[in-house]
């Protein structure tokens, strides 16, 4: 089969591909954006969809064939290293999903997310319920519960999630707040000042998306034996919360966060 065969073959393949894959992009933006789920990050959903069919029409007029080489060369090469470290970011978060913590730690520490009036949200509530099965496992362990309050809130996260975990039967003098934090980095920081030792063992409770992110900042922050426990987060939405983690992580990096 000559070549001009096969690209007349492989073209109306690739179009259909891309038009099918915006198609999902698209709808699965729209689906995140309809369950109020997380931030208007729904919207870089969007913005792919129509990059994909964008591509389809580029691949209709024959686009690429028209540029030369000094753009074709070092797109190529930009868009190789770029998949490239998206992949190996993506597969630094995953390794951390299933985390479950050593045992006997001195304190572990609750990363606080949305709260409201009549309770945490429900990613709150996951790393919650992660907290109380480590907690019910190992009594000697304290809770360190850090968040402050938001503009959206009635209250401290800290004081949404220490009422959530009396309320499961955590005993109250195993709970200590700090409600001050408004990021991960201040959450890791002043969690760390409530501590009695400096050489304590320590986990981070968060969404199992989190936990790669949130250990390495803690261990940059001085917390050199920790370890990541990792909070359920609904299937459905682990492809938007492992794509801006990717984005969470280069941010921390090149800040030197991590």
């Amino acid at each position: 089969m000559s070549t001009e065969k096969k690209k007349g073959i492989l073209r109306p393949f690739f179009m259909v591909l891309s038009v099918i894959l915006g198609l999902i992009c698209i709808t699965y933006g729209l689906h995140v954006k309809a369950q109020n789920y997380g931030t208007a990050f729904f919207v870089i959903w969007i913005l792919l969809g129509l990059i994909g069919f964008g591509l389809c029409v580029a691949i209709y007029f024959r686009l690429w064939s028209k540029l030369p080489k000094w753009i074709k060369i070092p797109f190529c090469a930009i868009l190789i290293i770029g998949v490239g470290i998206f992949v190996w970011v993506e597969a630094l978060i995953y390794s951390q999903v299933d985390a479950e913590g050593e045992k006997d730690l001195d304190y572990i520490i609750v990363l606080g997310a949305l709260v409201y009036e009549d309770g945490p949200s429900s990613i709150l509530s996951a790393r919650l319920n992660a907290a109380i099965r480590y907690m019910d496992d190992n009594p000697d362990t304290k809770c360190i519960v850090s968040g402050g309050q938001g503009d959206n809130e009635p209250f401290s996260e800290a004081e949404g999630m220490k009422r959530y975990l009396v309320s499961k039967g955590i005993d109250e003098s195993r709970i200590i707040m700090e409600d001050q934090s408004i990021n991960t980095v201040q959450n890791i920081v002043n969690s760390k000042e409530l501590m009695e030792s400096e050489d304590a063992k320590v986990g981070i409770v968060t969404s199992n998306f989190h936990v790669y992110r949130a250990v390495k900042i803690a261990k940059k922050q001085g917390i050199e034996d920790a370890c990541g426990i990792a909070g359920y987060v609904v299937p459905e939405f682990m492809p938007t919360n492992m794509f801006r983690e990717f984005f969470g992580v280069v941010k921390d990096t090149l800040a030197g966060n991590m």
